[in-house]
């Protein structure tokens, strides 16, 4: 394998002040190559640089937060960006990755193979939430679906002082601002907002909901229904 895009990577990481080993900087390169060969379409990017910066530097910046060490569940997992890539190099937490089609559940399962720290779950999130309600210390959100419905989804499954982490864009702040309300209802108090540069050019913000009140048992609503009709105020009445 060539070095090109581990030392890549490793420069990424070293930029961020996040740790990477040169064993786990290999480990990522090769589980970004699998995506990329894979007919599944779980990644767009198809430039191996630019999938090291776009997904494997950008999933490593979550380590610039204060992490907490309980049950960590990424929801949306698809490839496994941030999920296994998180679960990689946090070999000492429990890690729960839920994707709802099965195909990329099933990929997934292949390429956690050895990481006995990670399960996957065929599930809608909705779903899980039912069973595991306010399980994990940490959920992670990237690339799911708007701002409010990412709240509705994730909240339930986040135990109370535990936190939500999501990536999004920094000219994307306004939207997460009008979502606010639905923020407070589900539990959460206001995000700590971090900016990030996990590469060149990168506008990237991460933001930290910490959940200070357990989530009204009328959530999740049921599947699809965040997405739908995402709740708005804190008068909204579920439906």
């Amino acid at each position: 394998m060539s070095g090109g895009s581990r030392d890549r990577l490793c420069a990424a990481a070293d930029a961020m002040g996040v740790p990477l080993a040169p064993d786990d900087a290999k480990w990522l390169v090769a589980l970004l190559r699998d995506m990329a060969a894979q007919p599944q379409n779980l990644t767009a990017v198809c430039d191996e640089h630019d999938g090291v910066d776009r997904h494997l530097a950008d999933a490593l910046s979550a380590l610039v937060l204060p992490l907490p060490d309980g049950p960590a569940c990424d929801i949306g997992s698809g490839g496994g960006i941030p999920g296994l890539v998180l679960a990689r190099v946090r070999p000492g937490v429990p890690h729960t990755l839920i994707e709802a089609e099965g195909r990329k559940a099933e990929w997934l399962r292949r390429a956690s193979g050895r990481m006995p720290n990670v399960r996957v779950l065929h599930a809608r999130t909705e779903d899980v939430a039912t069973r595991q309600r306010e399980a994990f210390a940490l959920v992670t959100a990237r690339a799911v679906a708007p701002p409010i419905p990412t709240l509705e989804l994730a909240a339930p499954l986040v135990s109370r002082g535990g936190s939500l982490v999501v990536w999004t864009a920094r000219d994307s702040a306004e939207a997460w601002d009008d979502a606010g309300a639905a923020a407070e209802t589900l539990g959460f108090g206001v995000p700590a907002v971090t900016d990030v540069s996990p590469f060149a050019d990168a506008r990237r913000r991460l933001l930290r909901f910490e959940k200070h009140l357990r989530t009204p048992g009328t959530y999740p609503r049921r599947p699809g229904r965040a997405t739908k009709r995402p709740l708005a105020t804190g008068r909204h009445r579920a439906a």
